[in-house]
């Protein structure tokens, strides 16, 4: 291969891995963006820019050299750190009052800056590809170039109205940020009627594949803070909610489940918003022992306590237990490490 093929096939990885690591952003994105105009362009933008990952990766092909592995991997890295760290305190921020309105802005923004550095490797791949009289390659690079130059145009024509939005809801009080219209909520609600669905017939697979999810960091606390913004009374994990004293709730919070609380803590914040119970919540949530944990029954914990010869993780286990579920079967197991530890 020429030092001159060996450029553009850089160059062509290197957008290759933009374009992956775009995908998660738009993700993020749109989870945390009501619907609207923007949120329409962003999902647009979204399948395009799917479709520019696989033209890219079939030119790689055509020339003979798949993707790099290690620069997709480096290209995805922050934006995959980025991605979990905007899911997983979002949602708190968001439901706190720190502004909807403002994390909304705040993504264009980071969506301008994405596209311009989209703009910038594109305009480079062209220039190269013609220089070296690559014209396939050349045509694909314009071809694309087009399309993230439409969509900064389209999303820097968002900002002035977006700020408008911030005014309102930080200056003048007068909010219209929900999180019940966002992606997320819509992706939740879609969620519960497919589950609905097919409960029949796929119920141990759905559950299967929800419990893999929460075992990525953030995940389940995210779940919960969105369905909780959309739930009725009878969603919550405590019956007779709407009838519950403050005192009453605060007692039975120590069994729920992190994704359970998340999920009281929405529903509070938009109805009652009682300090007592909000202010209890605040003191449960917490970091599981292991992603994933609150899923387990007595028996799965036992086994993978069992499975190790961790003296600390058997401490966070019983700190855990003793705060919230406080499980005979489980604080035994983890005495029965330390005793070996």
């Amino acid at each position: 291969m020429s030092q001159a093929e060996r450029k553009i096939v850089q160059y062509l990885e290197e957008a290759h891995s933009a374009e992956q690591g775009l995908v998660r952003v738009l993700q993020a994105q749109i989870a945390m963006t009501p619907s609207g105009r923007h949120r329409n362009g962003l999902e647009a933008h979204l399948e395009q820019t799917k479709g520019h990952a696989k033209k890219l990766q079939a030119r790689l092909g055509e020339l003979d050299q798949p993707s790099n592995p290690l620069l997709i991997g480096v290209g995805l890295l922050q934006s995959v750190l980025g991605q979990a760290l905007a899911l997983s305190q979002a949602p708190l921020d968001l439901l706190r009052g720190t502004g909807g309105e403002e994390k909304v802005l705040g993504n264009a923004k980071d969506a301008c800056a994405a596209e311009a550095l989209e703009i910038a490797t594109y305009t480079a791949l062209e220039r190269l590809a013609r220089s070296i009289g690559d014209t396939e390659t050349a045509e694909l690079a314009a071809s694309i170039l087009a399309d993230e130059q439409k969509m900064f145009d389209r999303v820097l024509g968002e900002i002035p109205k977006l700020t408008d939005a911030v005014v309102d809801a930080d200056v003048h009080d007068r909010p219209s940020y929900e999180v019940s219209k966002t992606g997320a909520a819509d992706a939740v609600r879609s969620a519960g009627e497919t589950v609905k669905k097919t409960a029949r017939r796929g119920e141990a697979s759905a559950k299967r594949t929800a419990r893999r999810a929460r075992k990525v960091p953030g995940v389940a606390r995210f779940e919960g803070q969105v369905k909780g913004a959309v739930a009725s009374e009878g969603d919550l994990p405590l019956s007779d909610y709407d009838h519950l004293s403050a005192a009453e709730i605060v007692e039975r919070l120590p069994g729920l489940s992190q994704i359970d609380l998340a999920k009281i803590d929405s529903y509070e914040r938009r109805g009652e918003n009682r300090t007592t119970v909000l202010s209890r919540i605040t003191s449960l949530r917490t970091d599981e022992p292991w992603p994933g944990y609150d899923e387990l029954t007595v028996s799965e914990i036992r086994t993978a306590l069992g499975n190790g010869d961790d003296g600390e993780l058997a401490r966070r286990v019983r700190a855990y237990e003793r705060a919230h579920k406080d499980r005979a079967g489980v604080l035994g197991a983890t005495e029965r490490d330390l005793s070996h530890a």
